[in-house]
Parts: structure tokens; sequence; C-alpha cells
């Protein structure tokens, strides 16, 4: 359950920095009041998890799910760059995650 609760955290993670991007540095209401409530979500999510999983290893899969979203999304939505050493890193994470779930 915590495992599910660390991946619900993660995902509401690229929601507020995906909110960030779209609140214009909160110059607009709803994107903004939108950003906030995945911020709050996230973290208690996150907060609920470290009941069962250690910090680090929680951390860290916290904000790799972050990362790996917000840099496919922005890619995605906002035609950001993708080279080589980009895809690479993003898999480099993707294994550090997968390798502290196994651990």
């Amino acid at each position: 359950m915590s495992w599910l609760l660390l991946l619900f955290a993660g995902l509401f993670e690229i929601a507020w920095a995906l909110g960030l991007k779209y609140s214009e540095g909160f110059t607009r209401l709803w994107p903004s009041v939108l950003t906030v409530c995945a911020l709050i979500a996230s973290l208690t999510l996150l907060g609920l998890s470290l009941r069962q999983l250690p910090l680090g290893t929680a951390y860290a899969v916290w904000s790799g799910i972050g990362a790996l979203g917000t840099v496919t999304l922005g890619v995605l939505l906002f035609g950001e760059s993708v080279s080589p050493l980009r895809l690479i890193s993003v898999g480099l994470i993707l294994i550090g995650i997968a390798g502290l779930k196994l651990a």
C-alpha cells in the first residue's frame, strides 16, 4: 500500500511541476490553485508512505517519478529537446527507481 501511495505522490508531483508552468509565476488564478492543491496532495501522500518506507528510498523514488514524468511531458507538451544524452539520463533515473524498489 505504501508503494501505491508513493506512486500517486509522484504523479501529483508531476502535476504541480506542470502547474508551475501553466500558472505563469502564480499570475493565473486557477492554474495556481490547482498547483497548490497538487503540491499538498503530493506531500501528504509522500508523508503517508513514509509510515512504512525508508525516508531515503521514498524521497528518491518520489523525486524520480516526478523527474521522469516532468521531462516526458515537457517534451510532449512544450516541445522540449530530445537528445541521446537526455534519453540516457532519463533511463538511468528509471533504472535507479527500479533498483530502489527491488532493494
